[in-house]
């Protein structure tokens, strides 16, 4: 396709500047089908949020529900691409997590050829807990000097109670999709403030060669 519009009589210059805006106008519509399905989904999140308070009442789906500490499930990370620009990533703490929640292996007697069982987590905590209790109980003292505990990283459906709406559920996952989709969106956006620099500067050499 370029050799035959250069038999045209397009110059190299016009042509790279014709795929340029192609493929800068296929990101923006690209954008803009990721900016409606986003609103779509926070939407259908308020929609579902509105449903579960009618069916639980709304003083039981509300601020007053959440834990006292809490920590993040997603963390967002920044990279630099080949071409400069910079992507966003999510990364959840539960796919890290999914371990702790299955059983865990533990040696027994020595490394090379010893047996291996396999432990509940629940179980092994609740053995540290035991142990831990009886050496303060030995030595008072160490009551002040234990750090306090990490708060554990719990579904955050759980605030509201065991037995929680349909709605509820699918309210949390359209939130988290929204997450993940808004980095999409503003890795897209920093892509395509990049390619319109790219563009308006081969716009610029066209004019000065043409003048020249």
């Amino acid at each position: 396709m370029l050799n035959r519009e250069l038999k045209m009589g397009l110059d190299p210059a016009s042509l790279r500047i014709d795929q340029r805006l192609l493929y800068f106008m296929d990101q923006l519509e690209i954008l803009e089908e990721k900016r409606q399905k986003f609103n779509a989904l926070i939407e259908e999140g308020w929609f579902n949020i509105s449903k579960a308070r009618y069916s639980m009442g709304n003083k039981q789906v509300s601020a007053l529900q959440y834990a006292s500490e809490m920590d993040p499930h997603v963390y967002v990370t920044t990279s630099l691409s080949e071409n400069g620009v910079v992507e966003f990533q999510c990364e959840r703490t539960e796919n890290k997590e999914e371990l702790n929640e299955s059983d865990i292996v533990e040696n027994i007697g020595p490394t090379e050829g010893g047996l291996r069982r396999r432990v509940n987590v629940k179980q092994k905590e609740t053995e540290d807990e035991s142990t831990c209790k009886g050496q303060q109980q030995k030595d008072p003292q160490a009551n002040t000097k234990t750090e306090k505990p990490k708060c554990q990283h719990q579904d955050p459906l759980k605030w509201f109670g065991i037995l929680v709406p349909q709605n509820l559920k699918q309210a949390q996952t359209a939130f988290k999709e929204v997450i993940t989709l808004s980095a999409e969106i503003s890795t897209l956006q920093n892509a395509i403030l990049a390619t319109r620099m790219e563009l308006q500067s081969e716009m610029k050499e066209k004019q000065r060669s043409s003048l020249n």
